[in-house]
């Protein structure tokens, strides 16, 4: 009986464990109670049609065709001519319920509604169909009952086919959108002849809702690069043509009627959606007509995509949002409330309106937003005790009162571009730089003190300008654990002392390269590529060698400078072989003749510097002909590879034999070999980093062989920035000061060698050979640039990304150098310290420098002699 008991409370406690789940995440986090907010201005437009085109990808819609033609030429041409146009982020999960409560309800799907398939409504929400004096919609069964069922009294219409129609198996599901065009054209038809239907269509507040599933229907059944997937999109573009068209006709071309297009969600090219992946979160928002602004030309503009220059739009100014924006957009243009639980911000960009009519929409959206606040906080009060509640400060109910006061005293002065928040944080910033500049004045400080103390107001409001995204970063790192946290920190710290020591010795540097050499073992990448770890491994330890060994320039050996001539021309032969095998023993003959001309110029670099050196020895001075092909060599270093073709492997190996030939001409001894050494590393890393991404599940298997650096990012492999990149970042900055510290060039003055510069002159003239020597000192700094842009694209990252995180770790280093900085002691250890302060913040500018250097050397194609047919690899 004891047992019984026992099993039964055990059986309850379980129970409980598992609908305490449902009761904490999974319940609703909606208020009710809030007053509902409209503009006062009169509306730009009567009625708003609403079309959207289900599972749609941004990319797909704005994309050129192969044939250099708009996929979509009608709203390729409101986009030029008409209306305003951007990209529209969704949110996770991106389904087509919590899609569509986004667009029309403003808010992003409350968790509780997974509990129930996403079928039925599972809290009553307010939506812009509610608000609006008719809504008529067409489409599928599974969305438009939802909104319906959720609107106070019987004004939201709905026409559906039955779910039969929507077979993933059908022929043909642009018919599913063909049933919607045909039904809106039917409808206006009986319109014309039906008085009460007449003069319901043409009241003010009135929505026409057009959901098109065809479009993702057939990107389930046949994927989003098939034929049917592009070819609905065309329809689809026709048919908003021809509603359009009759619109205007029915309404007598009053200007009264907005139109926008957008999508719930994109899709994967394997044809699912659900997940966070750019290709899913990523849609289409075209809008046009009466209040919405017309094409904005402009010169430049930058987006972290770079999808602009790859759909030909980058002279049309792009105007991204947040998806739960778009319902407060639609309720502005026609004058009803913002929904009641929306949390979308009013895109100010998108409207073609007075200033004051823009002020008066975002102090409705600021107090939309607000009363949401407040019922959230009164219901926090009532239900906590009274000594544990504690008021959100900045917010409290006077400041509440204060920044609402003083946003309707802009309005009522006409000073409408002062009325938005961020202005008020921009004041508060100024009135803070106001402060310190009379607090300098009164005590007669020098000009600079002004410099160095008003320089981190600015600065410091971009930061908390962008407090959101600092929240994210700490949410994520929250999520792991404790342990592993203060490790990573760890590590981290530890990887920056050891390039802070590095400036002090340079063996430091050994010691990180053979700790990378067992990064493999660690993270245990050595099951899934053995080859590809065991080079890491022995390369990473052969280049540790070179900070142990002595700084050059004490005994020159032109010995080592030929091996490392007769070693490059082998790995180019090689190199040829395998290029002209991958590619089914063709290579273009340009192709050809610009390789062999780069071996040609590396065994004519070789013959120099012996040559040379010997001429030299013997007291018979520089022949002229070795110094003009030194010069020749020289200036052709940078040019050359820019005639190659972009595949990653053909443009990486002309940079370095291109590269090569000079260093091999400013070379005296061991350090002909260090770039060498160094480049292997490089294609070691580009794979490994490879392996890692595809170990850890970010990546598909695909060839480096067929990557192209000229290619545009394409949005399927487009990725967010994870804790992994961290320690790419880390790399390339190690690897950059491996380069700076590698062969000693530069540790002290006394170290250069003027026979470094035998090949080019003889002649005293310290500016050419200085400008020589920094030369030499750059070259594996471009050759490690070189690969780092290889990285980004193979590990699918965008360059920016990768790129300021180099800059933190950089600017951390110069942080830690600006500590060490002596004013005391003996004239060595404070020229030391400032040398190294400078050297550290010199090197983040110069870092910068090398990006676009090394973007120019990878991306750019100079064609001589036409264009010729290309192969694939």
């Amino acid at each position: 009986m004891n047992m019984l008991i026992f099993i039964m409370a055990g059986l309850l406690v379980h129970c409980v464990f598992l609908a305490s789940i449902f009761d904490i995440y999974f319940t609703s986090p909606l208020v009710h109670g809030m007053t509902p907010q409209r503009t006062p201005l009169p509306p730009p437009a009567k009625r708003l049609v609403l079309f959207v085109a289900d599972g749609l990808r941004a990319d797909t819609l704005y994309e050129i065709d192969d044939n250099g033609t708009p996929r979509a030429p009608y709203l390729r041409n409101i986009i030029e001519y008409k209306g305003s146009w951007g990209v529209s982020h969704t949110h996770v999960p991106t389904e087509s319920r919590p899609g569509h409560v986004a667009l029309i309800a403003g808010f992003y799907e409350d968790v509780s509604a997974v509990a129930k398939g996403w079928k039925e409504n599972p809290v009553e929400f307010d939506s812009v169909f509610n608000e609006s004096k008719y809504t008529w919609s067409w489409g599928s069964p599974d969305i438009l009952p939802m909104f319906a069922k959720g609107a106070s009294g019987d004004h939201v219409y709905t026409y559906c086919y039955t779910a039969e129609k929507e077979d993933f198996g059908a022929q043909d599901a642009t018919k599913l959108d063909t049933w919607v065009f045909d039904h809106v054209k039917n409808f206006f038809q009986a319109a014309g002849s039906n008085q009460t239907l007449f003069s319901k269509v043409n009241e003010e507040k009135v929505v026409l809702f057009l959901h098109l599933l065809g479009i993702d229907t057939n990107g389930h059944a046949h994927r989003p690069n098939s034929r049917e997937y592009k070819d609905n999109i065309r329809k689809v573009d026709d048919g908003i043509n021809d509603i359009v068209s009759l619109l205007e006709d029915f309404y007598g071309n009053d200007g009264k009627t907005a139109f926008i297009l957008t999508s719930d969600h994109g899709m994967t090219d394997w044809g699912s959606h659900g997940a966070g992946h750019p290709s899913e979160t990523l849609t289409p928002l075209i809008a046009w007509g009466a209040g919405v602004n017309y094409p904005q030309k402009v010169a430049s503009q930058f987006f972290e995509d770079e999808f602009l220059k790859e759909w030909k739009l980058e002279n049309w100014k792009r105007l991204d949002v947040n998806q739960a924006d778009i319902a407060p957009l639609m309720a502005s243009l026609i004058g009803v409330p913002f929904p009641l639980n929306s949390v979308g911000i009013l895109p100010l960009d998108y409207l073609n309106n007075s200033a004051h009519f823009k002020a008066e929409s975002m102090f409705t959206n600021a107090v939309q937003i607000l009363e949401q606040f407040k019922i959230k906080m009164t219901q926090k009060k009532e239900t906590t005790l009274s000594f544990l509640f504690v008021p959100f400060q900045l917010l409290s109910d006077t400041e509440q009162i204060n920044i609402l006061r003083k946003a309707r005293s802009y309005i009522h002065q006409e000073k409408y571009h002062e009325a938005a928040s961020t202005v008020l944080l921009l004041y508060g910033f100024a009135a803070t730089g106001v402060l310190i500049a009379f607090f300098l004045l009164i005590q007669t400080c020098p000009w600079t003190y002004y410099i160095y103390c008003l320089l981190p107001v600015p600065v410091w409001y971009a930061v908390v300008k962008e407090f959101r995204v600092i929240q994210d970063l700490v949410s994520l790192l929250l999520v792991f654990p404790l342990g592993q946290s203060i490790g990573f920190l760890g590590a981290g710290a530890l990887g920056i002392e050891i390039l802070v020591f590095s400036f002090f010795y340079r063996s430091t540097l050994t010691v990180g390269l053979i700790a990378f050499a067992g990064w493999p073992l660690i993270t245990r990448l050595w099951a899934q590529a053995k080859v590809t770890t065991l080079s890491w491994t022995l390369l990473c330890l052969l280049l540790a060698m070179f900070p142990l060994m002595p700084v050059v320039g004490r005994e020159p050996n032109i010995s080592l400078v030929t091996v490392a001539g007769l070693v490059i021309l082998l790995i180019s032969s090689f190199s040829l072989a395998s290029l002209c095998k991958s590619r089914n023993k063709y290579m273009p003959k340009r192709d050809l003749t610009i390789l062999l001309f780069q071996m040609l110029n590396i065994a004519l670099s070789t013959y120099v510097v012996n040559s040379t050196h010997n001429s030299l020895h013997h007291k018979q001075g520089l022949p002229v002909i070795n110094q003009i092909i030194s010069w020749t060599t020289l200036a052709s270093s940078l040019f050359v590879p820019l005639l190659s073709p972009t595949f990653f492997f053909q443009r990486l190996l002309s940079i370095l034999l291109s590269l090569m030939s000079p260093y091999l001409l400013l070379s005296t001894g061991y350090e002909a070999l260090f770039p060498l050494v160094l480049s292997g590393l490089m294609f070691a890393w580009i794979y490994m980093e490879k392996e890692a991404l595809q170990y850890y599940g970010d990546s598909l298997k695909t060839k480096l062989a067929v990557l192209n650096f000229s290619c545009s990012t394409d949005i399927t492999q487009f990725r967010q920035l994870h804790l992994d990149d961290i320690r790419r970042s880390f790399f390339f900055v190690f690897f950059i000061m491996t380069a700076f510290f590698g062969t000693g060039n530069i540790a002290s003055v006394n170290s250069f060698d003027p026979a470094s510069v035998y090949c080019f002159l003889t002649v005293f003239n310290p500016f050419i050979m200085g400008s020589l020597l920094v030369w030499k000192i750059v070259i594996p700094f471009v050759l490690v640039s070189c690969a780092f842009e290889a990285v980004q694209v193979t590990t699918q990252l965008s360059s920016k990304s990768l790129f300021l995180l180099v800059l933190v770790i950089s600017d951390i280093m110069a942080l830690h150098f600006f500590f060490l900085v002596k004013d005391y002691g003996s004239w060595l250890d404070i020229g030391t310290s400032i040398s190294h302060y400078v050297l550290v913040m010199v090197f983040t500018i110069f870092i910068m420098l090398l990006s676009g250097l090394a973007q120019l050397l990878t991306t750019k194609r100079i064609e001589l002699w036409g264009r010729t047919k290309r192969h694939s690899m």
